[in-house]
């Protein structure tokens, strides 16, 4: 037979006290986004790679963060900045005007890394579509080949760039901007046909 232990009252509740004291004191504050970014620009791969992991699982709130490590960075850092946010898809849509900016930067990887973003981010990215069209005519092929699947990403929103894409078309055999055109001119008709 099992004896029961004697009842001291007040212990149970005191413990259960402590214990919620420690866990509330162990409560997280808001994230360390400037610490994050300053991981990701450390130089150290694993702390860089697992502070895009954190930024990229944080979306809109580490947002701003990049877009001014974007703005203000260096070559590398900028690229790790763009990188991030393509990984954040559609939740990193508040870079977009830093990330249509930069499609004027003189490194070709940093103009094809920011129209991968703004590919990844779809209609969100709408608001890059003249930057985008003006990539068109960018001297690097990857360049331009990203920037028409970006603005077949965007669908209808990318309407204006058709004639730019058009041209691209009669310049040379592309698939990608034909599939662009045909995904922008298919959202476009059906956006019209739910009206």
């Amino acid at each position: 037979m099992l004896r029961s232990l004697p009842r001291r009252p007040g212990i149970l509740p005191a413990a259960m006290l402590a214990l919620v004291v420690v866990a509330c004191g162990e409560r997280a504050g808001p994230p360390d986004v400037a610490g994050m970014i300053a991981d990701l620009t450390s130089g150290d791969a694993k702390k860089s790679g697992e502070a895009r992991l954190q930024l990229i699982s944080l979306g809109e709130s580490a947002a701003p963060a990049l877009a001014g490590l974007l703005r203000n960075g260096g070559p590398h850092e900028r690229v790790l900045a763009a990188t991030t946010l393509w990984g954040m898809g559609v939740r990193g849509r508040a870079a977009v005007p830093d990330l249509a900016a930069a499609l004027k930067d003189p490194d070709p990887d940093l103009r094809v890394t920011c129209t991968m973003a703004l590919e990844n981010m779809g209609p969100a990215a709408r608001d890059a579509v003249p930057a985008l069209a003006r990539a068109l005519n960018d001297r690097e092929r990857s360049v331009r080949q990203a920037a028409v699947k970006a603005l077949g990403a965007i669908g209808p929103a990318a309407s204006p760039a058709l004639p730019a894409l058009e041209r691209e078309i009669k310049r040379e055999s592309w698939p990608e901007a034909e599939e662009a055109v045909r995904r922008i001119r298919e959202g476009a008709s059906s956006s019209e046909a739910g009206r």
